[in-house]
């Protein structure tokens, strides 16, 4: 009997080491004292960095309303915020190797980042498509061929338009930004004919540049995706806490309040206007937040 419980016990230790072990963010942070916020540099409006290198944003206020919260169920006096630039390339990797906690930037929700992540409510919603200059007259994917087409490192840009009716057949040349404002320098310096982005940033990009008159978003919306805010995965806990913060946000009327404050009025460090209107399908998902992939918008 004895035996049989030792070898019971034997194998259920190896059962358990087999199984991915659950995170728990609050214990981690109320451990540390301290929280890690992913920000990203230049994801206007969403999150970028001000005349003083401080992160801010639509995200960056949402993160700040999550954490205010965190300190609460902890019971926290005080609550250390650490602030972790991510690129598109390493967000992934720093959520789940346990560096950042809260992901504030820009990242699309999708079935193949739900197997690494997970991901709070949906709280912008945006369109792929291209900024060019006006003078290169260039509307559409299809007169790319042959032509330099930015994008930024670690995003999906580029299978997205080689992916799209238009784009089959167009044999463009792919050149990377380090971040959304490297690509965008691209553009600007004509080592790009077209920059392939979300059109908000691409918007946030065009009016906080040096000659916004000179630029254009056009072209064949690539992918409809949700943009949320990511977190590690198998953590009911903290999940639920972000989960709550944002549907109170949603009910009480104050993310509506957020996007107004980023998206239709001037914002730092210029004082430009995006003048970028909330979406239909952000408004729907405001009244019924969801953290659907973007494969849910994108059925064919």
């Amino acid at each position: 009997m004895k035996k049989s419980l030792a070898l019971g016990g034997a194998l259920f230790a190896v059962f358990a080491l087999s199984q991915p072990a659950l995170a728990d963010t609050l214990a981690k942070v109320k451990s540390s004292g301290s929280i890690t916020m992913g920000i990203r540099e230049s994801s206007y409006p969403l999150s970028y960095l001000d005349d003083k290198q401080l992160p801010i944003g639509y995200h960056i206020d949402i993160c700040n309303r999550i954490v205010d919260a965190v300190k609460t169920r902890l019971d926290l006096k005080t609550l250390k915020v650490v602030h972790q630039a991510v690129t598109s390339q390493n967000r992934i990797p720093l959520v789940t190797n346990g560096t950042v906690d809260l992901e504030c930037g820009s990242t699309t929700n999708n079935a193949a980042r739900q197997n690494q992540v997970a991901f709070a409510p949906t709280t912008f919603v945006t369109n792929v498509r291209m900024a060019v200059k006006k003078a290169s007259g260039i509307t559409s994917l299809s007169q790319l061929h042959g032509k330099p087409v930015a994008t930024t490192t670690g995003t999906t840009s580029v299978q997205l338009m080689r992916a799209h009716e238009k784009g089959k057949g167009i044999d463009f040349k792919e050149v990377y930004g380090k971040d959304h404002a490297d690509a965008f320098l691209m553009l600007e310096t004509d080592r790009a004919v077209a920059f392939v982005m979300d059109d908000n940033l691409l918007a946030g990009l065009i009016v906080t540049s040096k000659n916004p008159a000179d630029y254009a978003i056009v072209g064949e919306t690539l992918n409809i995706e949700p943009i949320a805010i990511m977190i590690r995965k198998d953590d009911p806990q903290f999940q639920g806490l972000v989960n709550t913060v944002i549907r109170d946000l949603a009910k009480t009327g104050e993310i509506d309040k957020l996007y107004a404050k980023w998206f239709m009025a001037p914002i730092p460090p210029k004082g430009a206007n995006m003048n970028f209107p909330m979406s239909d399908k952000l408004k729907e998902l405001i009244k019924n937040p969801s953290d659907a992939p973007a494969e849910a918008y994108n059925k064919k």
